[in-house]
């Protein structure tokens, strides 16, 4: 079995990676777009716009550049160390597919497709509240209605939501880096690199050349698949055998193949579309034993009929594990931040 045809979005992001002729002929545009964006933030800035200020610090974990960068692992990973910390956290998520724009609560059992693959994900793994809604001011206010004690909030996301005011901000990259250095959609950036922030952390093996001295790296742990039709049977990575097929629905799934080929497999891929709902069953005709999934995946997989019994799904689950004093900083910036 060959890899799949890469999607659409995968040769657009690929392209990003350079200057070509196809960036030079949008450059213009993108100096457009960064004018805007420009004139926007200042906009907020200078209090033409309005912004809003929760009665909580509100951390923002974002990124400037498109696609996924993994932002879920190093929330949830945030959410930990919050709580470590003696912090009660709640989450909240714009809810990329959901298919309702007010707030509303992600609890265990929503159904992904109206709350988000990854605010799901979240409220099953980080055992804190979780809300959702295009309006992240409303979203963490009604976090807040129901959930009195939580006294700090993490963004998922939300960047550019500059309606919403923020204690900290942590930006996350990639190996990608910058890609080609240029703004949408000449190139594969939201805002300059240069953009103020508070922390810049990179997911991968090496930090680009170019990022600050301060940069801390994110790597993803995981070295076990368990099953989708019964989540507490679990086996090592490296015992697996016969015909794999991997398969991701995530902004970079090359990542998650790399992880499975560090651990000694021999893969098959298949690469879908970001936030892939899966509700066209696009393993029924694929030949292989063993077909492993990102968890981001699985929270989908396992609400379809077809797809939650299927003894070939196995999901991969993965942590963020950071390499610099990433928590304490945080901690020492909220304690000197002032509640409304």
């Amino acid at each position: 079995m060959s890899s799949r045809t890469v999607p659409f979005s995968q040769r657009i992001a690929a392209a990003w990676q350079r200057r070509g002729w196809l960036a030079c002929l949008l450059l213009p545009v993108a100096l457009l777009f960064g004018a805007l964006s420009a004139l926007r933030r200042l906009a907020f800035r200078r209090g033409w716009l309005a912004s809003s200020r929760l009665p909580v610090p509100v951390v923002v974990v974002g990124n400037v550049f498109v696609g996924g960068t993994g932002k879920t692992p190093l929330v949830l990973w945030l959410v930990a160390a919050l709580r470590d910390a003696g912090y009660v956290p709640g989450v909240i998520s714009r809810g990329y597919g959901g298919q309702h724009g007010l707030a509303r609560e992600v609890c265990g059992d929503s159904l992904a497709q109206q709350v988000g693959d990854e605010p799901l994900l979240i409220a099953r793994r980080g055992g804190c509240p979780v809300f959702v809604g295009h309006d992240r001011v409303a979203a963490g206010r009604a976090l807040l209605a129901v959930h009195p004690a939580v006294n700090v909030l993490v963004s998922d996301d939300g960047l550019q939501h500059y309606r919403l005011q923020r204690a900290l901000e942590i930006v996350l990259f990639d190996e990608r880096g910058v890609g080609n250095g240029w703004l949408l959609p000449a190139g594969p950036l939201r805002e300059p690199m240069s953009r103020r922030r508070d922390f810049t952390v990179v997911n991968g093996g090496n930090i680009p050349a170019g990022f600050p001295a301060d940069t801390m790296r994110m790597t993803l742990a995981g070295g076990y698949a368990e099953a989708l039709a019964v989540r507490t049977r679990s086996v090592p990575l490296a015992s697996l055998t016969g015909r794999i097929l991997a398969a991701a629905g995530i902004g970079n799934p090359e990542r998650f193949f790399r992880m499975l080929r560090d651990h000694g497999l021999t893969i098959d891929t298949l690469a879908l579309p970001d936030h892939h709902d899966f509700s066209g069953n696009p393993f029924a005709g694929v030949d292989a034993e063993v077909i492993l999934i990102t968890e981001k995946d699985a929270v989908k997989c396992v609400q379809i009929e077809a797809l939650k019994t299927d003894p070939r799904l196995w999901v991969v689950p993965v942590a963020a594990c950071l390499d610099g004093p990433l928590a304490e900083l945080i901690v020492e910036k909220l304690r000197g931040y002032p509640t409304a």
